[in-house]
């Protein structure tokens, strides 16, 4: 069966984003890209890869999962960041026709419960805060790139929502000399 996976970035203060969804302060270049990109190829946008001359063939996702304002990150330059994967976007919104790229405004755990029956690859959450809350249930493993930084206000990783402490299980963390560390919790079922 799929997994859903949320991987992102997040500050030391539990932040994916400043409060206007800033996200340049967060560090791409180091040692922990090359840590990144050994388990998560296909989680690098199609372009920026190709350029980069990454293989994405052998990724561990097949679906990319994210919010509008997390998509709108890259319009309209990008209006299918990764085309490599089936991209859903979660939003009322009108979005461009772009290549491999859907919009959708179902209710994001019936989707999410559909896609994990599927046959594919993992289903990579990618984004926001506020759909993380909704799909908080649903996630299997959370793979935090914890960033070396303080940002005091922003967009949480997950909204705030009920009262419902939950713990899981530590899978992995590797650090590496930038301050990034890649810690890999999963769900206990």
């Amino acid at each position: 069966m799929r997994e859903l996976v949320y991987f992102v970035a997040v500050s030391l203060d539990g932040y994916i984003a400043g409060p206007e969804g800033q996200f340049d302060d967060f560090l791409v270049e180091g040692d922990h890209l090359e840590g990144i990109l050994a388990d998560y190829p296909d989680t690098i946008a199609t372009d920026a890869a190709a350029h980069l001359g990454i293989d994405q063939s052998g990724g561990r996702f097949s679906t990319v999962l994210m919010g509008a304002n997390t998509h709108a990150v890259g319009l309209p330059d990008m209006p299918s960041p990764y085309r490599h994967l089936e991209q859903i976007v979660v939003t009322h919104r009108d979005l461009p026709e772009a290549e491999n790229l859907r919009a959708t405004d179902e209710d994001p755990v019936s989707l999410v419960q559909e896609l994990k029956r599927q046959e594919g690859g993992d289903i990579w959450l990618c984004g926001g805060g506020q759909l993380a809350s909704q799909l908080r249930a649903e996630i299997d493993r959370l793979v935090l790139k914890r960033q070396p930084f303080l940002f005091g206000n922003g967009i949480p990783l997950f909204a705030p929502g009920e009262y419902a402490p939950e713990q899981l299980e530590h899978v992995s963390t590797r650090t590496f000399e930038s301050g990034v560390s890649l810690t890999e919790f999963a769900r206990r079922r």
